[in-house]
């Protein structure tokens, strides 16, 4: 931020999120795709799951890291316009993104299939304090405040 209308935004941003108290999305500019970090996302980046023939609903993750060390994250705030989906290597369409941000099928995948998934995304958060803190003699001359978020966890 350099310029003062910059300050301003953020400060109604913050007041209008009540400080701590209201969470709102975050693009996080080092990790919002499945494909890697920040690659353009593929209908095979993350696994979601393995048809069984009778689940119909598979939750968006992205996995970090291998073996006893691997994280799978759960997504709940994909950006629906980019989110691809494959069943068995073969992308479709027949399935609905629900209010969790988890694929819904029409059909349930085959036995043995794996669902997998690309997007992007979104992480939920909240600022970390109820203040924020800007030197006003040093904000013109380049400064730019601290603004701690806390991801929410859901």
């Amino acid at each position: 931020m350099r310029a003062e209308a910059d300050l301003e935004t953020l400060i109604a941003f913050f007041r209008a999120r009540r400080g701590a108290a209201r969470g709102f999305r975050f693009r996080d500019p080092y990790d919002f795709s499945s494909n890697g970090m920040t690659g353009t996302p593929t209908a095979t980046d993350q696994q979601l799951g393995t048809g069984d023939g009778s689940t119909t609903r598979f939750p968006l993750v992205k996995h970090y890291g291998v073996g006893a060390d691997a994280e799978a994250r759960v997504i709940t705030r994909p950006v629906a316009v980019s989110l691809l989906v494959a069943v068995g290597g073969v992308a479709t369409s027949a399935w609905s993104l629900d209010a969790s941000g988890a694929i819904a099928f029409t059909t349930p995948p085959a036995s043995g299939a794996a669902v997998t998934a690309g997007f992007l995304f979104d992480v939920p958060v909240r600022f970390a304090e109820d203040k924020l803190t800007v030197d006003v003699n040093n904000f013109l001359a380049g400064d730019v405040p601290s603004v701690p978020l806390v991801e929410i966890r859901e």
